[in-house]
C-alpha cells in the first residue's frame, strides 16, 4: 500500500509542511531501532512500533504531536536546541523523558530526509551506542586522575630540566649524523614540561588553546617519535586522505594523544603473527554532536584512526576505558587513555573505542573540529 494510502498516515497534523515522502512509511516501519520521522512544523508524522514501544504511546497519540512535548531532555539549553537543529545530529548518553515513561538514558540521533525541506529522521537508543563503542563524553574519569598528576609534576620536572642540560650538551660533541637525536630529545623534554604544565591546571576548567592547523605535520612528528623508540621494530603504515581541511586543535595535544594511541597499539600486537599498525584519516562528512555544555552541536569532520590486529580490549573492561587506573596490562596503570580523553575534549572532540570482530581489528578514533565550523 503507497504510504500515502496507509490508515495511520492521514493522522499526522502537518500544516504546509508539504506530502509524505514517498516509500518514508516501508522504510521506518522497517527500521530496527525506534524510529520518528519529525515534519518540516517539528511535529511527528510517522512512528515505528519500537517508537510506540519505547514511548509507552499508541501511534495515534504520537502522530501529530510536537517531537519537543513528547521528548524532553533534562537540561533545557539542550532541549531547546536539539529538537529545532536541521542538521545531522548525534547526542549520547543524554537523559531524555520519553512520552510517559521515566526519565532514561538514550541516545538520540537526527538526520535531516533531505536537503530540499526541514524533514528529519529520529533515531532513538536505549541502550547506550556510546557505551557499545566507548565513547566519553563526560569528564568524571579523567577528573579523578587529576590528583595524582599534580602530585608527581613537581618531581617530573626536576629530572627533565637535567636531561635536557645533558642532551644540549651532547649536541656540541656529536656526529653530524646523529645531532637530529639530540635535537629531539631536547623537543621532547620541552614538550613533556608543557604537558606537565598543562596537566597541573586539569582541575581548571579553562579551554585548551587551539586553532587551525594542517594535521599532517603533527601526525608526521608522532609517528616519527614513535619509530625512533617504542615502535622501532613494528612498522606503522599510513593511510592518509591527502585532501583533508585543516582541524582546530592543539599541536602538542594531538602529539599526546597520538603518542599513548600508537604505544597501546604496538604493544597490542607484540607476540601477534602478521602484526601490525595503521594510522589513518579521513573526512567524516555530516558528523555532529551536542555540545559537553549544551550549546549547540559541534560539527566533527575531521577523523584521526589508530588500528591494530591484536587481541582488543577485553570485553569486561570496555564500558570503563577511559576511565583512570584501569588496564589490563600486569605493568599498566592505566592512566593514558583518561588523558586521551581529557585531551580530545579540551580541543571539543570526540574519542571512541571500536572492536571490529569481522576483521579482527582494534580502532581507536579522534573526531575533531574543522576549520570554520
Amino acid at each position: 500500500m503507497p504510504p500515502e494510502q496507509h490508515p495511520s498516515a492521514g493522522h499526522a497534523a502537518r500544516p504546509q509542511a508539504g506530502e509524505l515522502p514517498r516509500n518514508a512509511l516501508d522504510l521506518i516501519s522497517a527500521h530496527p531501532v525506534a524510529t520518528l520521522l519529525i515534519d518540516g512544523e517539528g511535529r511527528i508524522a510517522l512512528a515505528n512500533a519500537r517508537a510506540e514501544s519505547l514511548l509507552n504511546m499508541a501511534r495515534s497519540a504520537l502522530l501529530g504531536s510536537a517531537i519537543g512535548h513528547v521528548l524532553r531532555v533534562d537540561d533545557p539549553q539542550m532541549d531547546s536546541a536539539i529538537w529545532t537543529t536541521d542538521k545531522p545530529l548525534s547526542a549520547y548518553d543524554i537523559r531524555v523523558h520519553a512520552g510517559r515513561n521515566e526519565a532514561v538514558d538514550m541516545d538520540v540521533l537526527i538526520n535531516p530526509l533531505s536537503d530540499d525541506d526541514r524533514w528529519r529522521v529520529v533515531a532513538l537508543h536505549v541502550h547506550g551506542q556510546s557505551r557499545a563503542i566507548g565513547i566519553r563524553r563526560s569528564s568524571m574519569g579523567a577528573k579523578s586522575a587529576t590528583g595524582a598528576a599534580a602530585m608527581l609534576a613537581h618531581e617530573i620536572k626536576n629530572p627533565l630540566s637535567g636531561i635536557r642540560g645533558a642532551a644540549q650538551l651532547l649536541e656540541g660533541d656529536t656526529a653530524q649524523a646523529l645531532r637530529p637525536l639530540t635535537k629531539l630529545i631536547v623537543d621532547e623534554v620541552d614538550r613533556i614540561a608543557a604537558l606537565i604544565d598543562r596537566m597541573q591546571h586539569f582541575t581548571s576548567n579553562q579551554p585548551l588553546e587551539c586553532r587551525a592547523e594542517n594535521i599532517y605535520p603533527i601526525l608526521d612528528r608522532s609517528l616519527e617519535i614513535a619509530e625512533a623508540g617504542f615502535a622501532r621494530n613494528c612498522p606503522i603504515t599510513r593511510h592518509f586522505d591527502p585532501s583533508l581541511p585543516y582541524a582546530v586543535v592543539n599541536g602538542d595535544a594531538v602529539v599526546q594523544i597520538m603518542l599513548n594511541l600508537v604505544k597501546n597499539a604496538v604493544e597490542a600486537v607484540e607476540g601477534v603473527e602478521g602484526g601490525k599498525v595503521q594510522v589513518a584519516t579521513a573526512y567524516r562528512h555530516g558528523l555532529s554532536v551536542m555540545s559537553t555544555r549544551g550549546k549547540g552541536t559541534a560539527p566533527l569532520q575531521i577523523e584521526i584512526q589508530v588500528i591494530d590486529n591484536g587481541p582488543g580490549v577485553p570485553e569486561s573492561i570496555r564500558d570503563v576505558l577511559f576511565n583512570p587506573f584501569i588496564s589490563n596490562k600486569r605493568s599498566g596503570q592505566g592512566l593514558g587513555l583518561a588523558l586521551v580523553d581529557k585531551l580530545v575534549r579540551d580541543m571539543n572532540g570526540l574519542v571512541q573505542y571500536e572492536r571490529d570482530t569481522a576483521g579482527g581489528r582494534s580502532i581507536f578514533r579522534i573526531l575533531l573540529r574543522m576549520e570554520g565550523s
